[in-house]
């Protein structure tokens, strides 16, 4: 019930965020929040709105006019599709590859966001501007312009949350200060300060379904694509934060199924896109939740406001909701989290700094892509600078002694090699760079490469095997490959790597570790000693 009441003015203020009708978001409340109790992995993810979400839909052109509902129905619909999809695929592991700095920078870039955008909310005065630290910076330079009462009636909200959030009534405290400063304004004949129903919103019936406008399905999947990614990282710091009642954690594949269908639902009935929300999940868990039935509940306390008590909702104040929206941008901004990137190094400093200000300053839709974009290469880049080689020894007592690899390739020696890292495509130059040069007094020499436990060898690594191949043979040296896996011996066939190495020169590996080495480190000086 707790969860229920309070999500009553979230859901409106979060509609009113994204510029939609709040009524938007208070359908996707609802209907998310008993969907994704009934197919999600965990028992207390509250499938709702979120800020980071609500910034994205914001940006996103076509989602007001005639066909506004059948629009967001249209964005609901693929975000939920692509949710799906990434669920049904399994892909919940993919999210480790989503750098830290990116979505540290990315949060509390959409907490100053949503701060900036409620300024025409809070102060009844709507600047002009091109994005909204323009039209910000242009409300802070007219104060003349500002609404006197509906300041007063925002800053009011924002002070009493603030209070009553230290006493007994907890989260419950944002729904009375919201209602209470209303109430103050609708007392005192405040005509200025404008309300849900001066926008001709009426809630008094429930959500009706609503059909798709294909048409516009080209130019809404892309930021669908952001939003799905938005909720499901949100989602899977729930599954990662809120064991189930069994102490089991939830399974993050099977959430982004039920985040799915939630959304999937909320496009049919009127509802903006929805995602795991920290906030309300969270608030469900401290209430005295102790089963996915609490979520279903809240969903029911939410439709009898509507139906039963819409008359008394259709007065909050608008700046009651500004105040209670920017309050939650606000505390989005974690200095903390920002002051831990950036003390990490230059790297997750310059990461983190582009992906704020491309969060200020772009489309969210496209913040969010090039954010994972830069996870990607970061992901790359620290990958091919871990890449490592070193070169083992045997010594007297058959143990073995690791020490830097040769610069230049000795005549007449067995060179057994270890590289450690990933043999990607990325990191492939590096260990070519790494491996002993062949010149002219390179001949009668074996170069023995350890690739145990590579279970996938690129072509790009390939390609570096072959070179090296080719030029140990034109120096009268070659080759050996040990404790090759089936899969990479099938993969060096393909290739055409095994003709040129030699097949009899590439050794499968077995359990016994160290065995299949030693078998090619004798056949190594053998064949050293054969070359006089």
């Amino acid at each position: 019930m707790v969860l229920g009441v309070q999500s009553v003015p979230d859901g409106l203020a979060t509609g009113l965020l994204a510029g939609l009708n709040p009524m938007a978001g208070l359908y996707g409340y609802m209907v998310g929040t008993a969907t994704g109790a009934l197919l999600t992995s965990s028992a207390f993810m509250a499938v709702q709105g979120t800020g980071a979400m609500a910034m994205v839909i914001a940006d996103v052109p076509g989602l007001r006019g005639d066909d506004a509902s059948r629009a967001l129905a249209t964005l609901s619909l693929l975000t939920g599709a692509v949710m799906l999809v990434a669920g049904l695929l399994r892909l919940g592991s993919v999210l480790r590859f989503v750098s830290n700095a990116v979505m540290v920078g990315f949060i509390n870039a959409v907490g100053v966001n949503i701060v900036l955008g409620q300024l025409a909310n809070l102060t009844g005065y709507s600047a002009e501007g091109s994005n909204r630290v323009v039209r910000a910076l242009g409300t802070v330079l007219r104060p003349d312009r500002l609404n006197g009462p509906t300041l007063a009636v925002g800053l009011a909200t924002i002070a009493l949350i603030v209070l009553l959030d230290r006493t007994r009534l907890g989260a419950m405290g944002l729904v009375v200060a919201v209602f209470a400063t209303s109430a103050a304004a609708y007392i005192g004949n405040w005509s200025q300060v404008a309300t849900l129903s001066d926008l001709g919103i009426v809630l008094d019936s429930l959500p009706t379904p609503e059909l798709p406008l294909l048409r516009l399905v080209p130019a809404l999947i892309l930021p669908a694509v952001a939003l799905a990614f938005v909720g499901l990282v949100q989602g899977a710091g729930i599954s990662a934060s809120f064991p189930n009642p069994d102490g089991s954690y939830p399974d993050a594949s099977r959430d982004f199924v039920g985040q799915g269908a939630a959304n999937v639902a909320a496009g049919v009935l009127q509802g903006m896109p929805v995602g795991g929300s920290v906030s309300a999940s969270a608030l469900n868990k401290e209430a005295g939740a102790r089963s996915r039935l609490s979520l279903f509940v809240a969903a029911i306390v939410m439709g009898v406001v509507i139906v039963a008590f819409g008359g008394v909702v259709g007065n909050i104040a608008m700046p009651a909701l500004a105040g209670l929206l920017m309050l939650i941008g606000i505390r989005t901004v974690k200095p903390a989290n920002l002051r831990s990137v950036w003390m990490t190094g230059m790297m997750q400093r310059v990461v983190m700094a582009v992906t704020f200000g491309l969060t200020i300053l772009l489309p969210l839709q496209y913040a969010v892509l090039i954010g994972v974009g830069l996870s990607i290469v970061l992901h790359v880049v620290r990958q091919s600078n871990k890449v490592t080689l070193r070169r083992q020894i045997l010594d007297d007592d058959g143990q073995l002694a690791e020490v830097d690899p040769p610069t230049v390739l000795p005549a007449g020696e067995v060179v057994v090699l270890q590289p450690y890292g990933s043999l990607f495509f990325a990191a492939a130059p590096m260990i070519e760079t790494m491996l002993p040069k062949v010149d002219a007094g390179s001949s009668g020499s074996v170069v023995i490469l350890r690739l145990r436990g590579r279970t996938d060898v690129g072509t790009t690594f390939m390609d570096v095997l072959r070179r090296y191949a080719i030029a140990l043979t034109a120096a009268d040296s070659k080759l050996k490959l040990v404790s090759v896996s089936d899969r990479v011996f099938e993969q060096l066939e393909i290739a055409g790597v095994t003709d040129v190495i030699g097949a009899e020169d590439v050794y499968l590996g077995d359990e016994r570790v160290g065995a299949t080495m030693l078998r090619a480190y004798a056949d190594a000086v053998e064949w050293v000693g054969s070359q006089g």
